[in-house]
């Protein structure tokens, strides 16, 4: 039989021949310079490679290396604080090892530290039966997270022996006999192929928020944990700002950041930034629960398709430990333009706008690993695996084939506005087209902890704002004074709701994150100024300009920077509100009345 050896190049794809032993994505060596490839096509004994590295200079005729496995991510201590590129390899060790800020080709570095020792305790006991997911000990990982040892998902016995002490991750800390009576070495070295979703005990309904900090986001449009969300936009609306501030904020243990063909000085900010950030929760650096994926527009097309995978793989075992976990996708609409570059190579038929027919299914397939489940083994563990994902539809179109597939298997909609970004208006995105299916499943959470009128004020917050966007025409058309003066009033609370609710500064600390809490009660003192001024305005007498000079709007306006240890300050905020419109009520224009007025 003959070697295996190249017989054709285009780009990152390589046809070889002579690989009849193959199989489909399994991981090869290509040419002499040990380059890493995928086969994804098998014709006979010709196989299609697609090479995750730079191909220039490979040519026809050079040896092919079968390794025999699929493309796998190594699981155990040491991931967390970790900048790896699309197929897991840390680009600092890349970096060390090329000598250069360059990845050079044919680089083989392992994806985690072999030679570090990790305190393991043990937990289980010796003599117990255990199967797959079962936690046998932990590790100290980082100051924020505990690392739980399991045992392999397809591994059932009698533990035999596990021990407590200093092990690498490929030293063996316990061993466990099956029912055939075979032993089973285990270390804390997990490998998992990456396109194959880890098994789960069962999915449960998500009933929960993610809490994001995001006055937009929490309360109008809020994902659950365990959720999948998208936010398409067209450029420079504010994506990658968005997905920041969420892996920043939002209440999830363990982030996943994945840049994927984003531009390269968007994943530098990222890179350079996220070590220096502090946890809000903890005070400590939030790197010590983040794993950062970078592989930018400039690095191999090919492993943009893979680095999701790797990064969902890599969540999805901190999700089995019982961790809430999130992963920010930015962004999936160069995922999906790898594939499409990929598919024309292979000269597959083209779908719509050229991306492949199988675009649909790929993209259902990575969403739906999202979830809230009960975790493999004996213990009442639960994890969730909340998936946000970034689309940059060419010109904000949200027609295209990306954005559909997206939104037919994610539950919510953050639609990013380039007018709203154009007005300055972030987070720039669109109450009017966004949406969120969660809101009935989550009902309960919000009587319970937050306050039992939460969803009929949000209810209410969207009616005024789509009041709004009606009024507008009219507006436009004949102007403000032709307006009766409840339109008036719905109009000037629209105003509240947008600028003082829904505007939030992502770079000024005191309003960057807001609790649910202080959100509810920011949207109730807007709430209240209407609720109080709806029986005065129809008054014969009454001028609306006294309405908007009172100078209880502008403690409104600063009501964000109300410290969350300070609540009660609200209490004294409502009282203040109905009093000074009390007075406009009364017409009891005194001197001091008249001074809060025109103040």
């Amino acid at each position: 039989m003959s070697k295996p050896t190249i017989v054709k190049v285009s780009g990152p794809l390589v046809v070889a021949s002579g690989m009849r032993n193959a199989k489909m994505y399994e991981v090869v060596r290509v040419s002499k310079e040990n380059l890493v490839g995928e086969v994804i096509e098998l014709h006979g004994d010709r196989a299609s490679i697609q090479v995750y590295e730079e191909t220039s200079g490979i040519g026809p005729g050079e040896p092919v290396e079968l390794t025999g496995q699929t493309l796998s991510v190594e699981l155990a201590p040491g991931l967390l604080t970790s900048i790896y590129d699309g197929i897991q390899r840390p680009l600092e060790l890349i970096q060390n090892q090329a000598k250069s800020p360059f990845i050079s080709r044919g680089i083989n570095v392992p994806g985690l530290d072999r030679k570090k020792k990790w305190d393991m305790k043990a937990v289980a006991k010796e003599g117990a039966m255990v199967e797959g997911g079962d936690v046998l000990g932990a590790v100290q990982e980082t100051t924020l997270i505990e690392h739980r040892v399991m045992v392999p998902p397809h591994v059932k016995g009698k533990l035999l022996s596990v021990k407590s002490g200093s092990f690498t991750i490929e030293d063996t800390i316990a061993v466990i006999e099956d029912a055939e009576g075979k032993k089973h070495d285990v270390c804390m070295l997990q490998r998992w192929p990456i396109r194959i979703p880890r098994p789960i005990g069962k999915k449960l309904l998500p009933n929960e928020p993610l809490a994001t900090g995001m006055r937009i986001l929490d309360t109008l449009f809020p994902i659950a944990r365990g959720g999948a969300g998208a936010i398409p936009g067209p450029f420079g609306a504010g994506k990658t700002v968005t997905q920041q501030s969420l892996a920043k904020y939002c209440n999830a243990q363990v982030i996943v950041y994945i840049g994927c063909g984003e531009r390269g000085n968007e994943m530098t900010e990222v890179l350079t930034e996220f070590p220096h950030l502090e946890d809000p929760n903890t005070g400590e650096p939030l790197m010590k629960r983040t794993i950062l994926i970078a592989n930018t527009s400039n690095m191999p097309v090919a492993a943009r398709e893979a680095s999701v995978y790797t990064g969902i793989t890599l969540a999805e075992y901190y999700r089995d430990m019982g961790y809430d976990v999130a992963l920010m996708a930015d962004s999936t609409s160069r995922w999906a333009e790898a594939m499409r570059e990929m598919s024309g190579r292979l000269e597959e038929m083209p779908g719509e706008e050229g991306y492949p027919a199988y675009l649909g299914s790929r993209t259902a397939g990575f969403y739906e690993r999202a979830g809230i489940i009960q975790c493999l083994g004996g213990e009442n563990r639960r994890g969730s695996l909340t998936v946000i994902g970034a689309v940059s539809p060419p010109g904000g179109d949200f027609s295209e084939p990306v954005t559909q597939n997206t939104l037919r298997v994610t539950k919510v909609f953050w639609a990013l506005d380039a007018k709203l970004a154009y007005k300055r208006h972030f987070p720039a995105i669109n109450w009017l087209q966004s949406y969120s299916l969660y809101l009935d499943s989550l009902k309960g959470y919000y009587d319970r902890e937050v306050a039992d009128d939460f969803v009929t004020n949000r209810e209410r917050a969207m009616t005024i704002l789509q009041e709004e966007s009606k009024l507008e025409e009219i507006v436009r058309l004949v102007g403000t004074d032709s307006l009766s003066p409840r339109e008036q009033l719905t109009l000037e609370i629209a105003r509240m709701i947008r600028e003082d609710m829904l505007f939030q500064n992502a770079f000024e600390k005191a309003d960057a994150y807001t609790s649910l809490k202080k959100q509810y009660r920011i949207l109730r003192a807007i709430l209240t100024f209407m609720d109080s001024a709806l029986p005065i305005i129809s008054h014969e007498d009454f001028e609306f300009i006294n309405l908007q000079k009172l100078q209880v709007k502008e403690q409104i306006a600063q009501a964000h920077l109300i410290a969350e240890e300070e609540m009660e300050k609200f209490d004294l905020l409502e009282q203040e509100i109905i009093k000074q419109i009390g007075t406009l009520r009364t017409g009891d224009m005194s001197k001091a009345s008249k001074e809060a007025v025109s103040a």
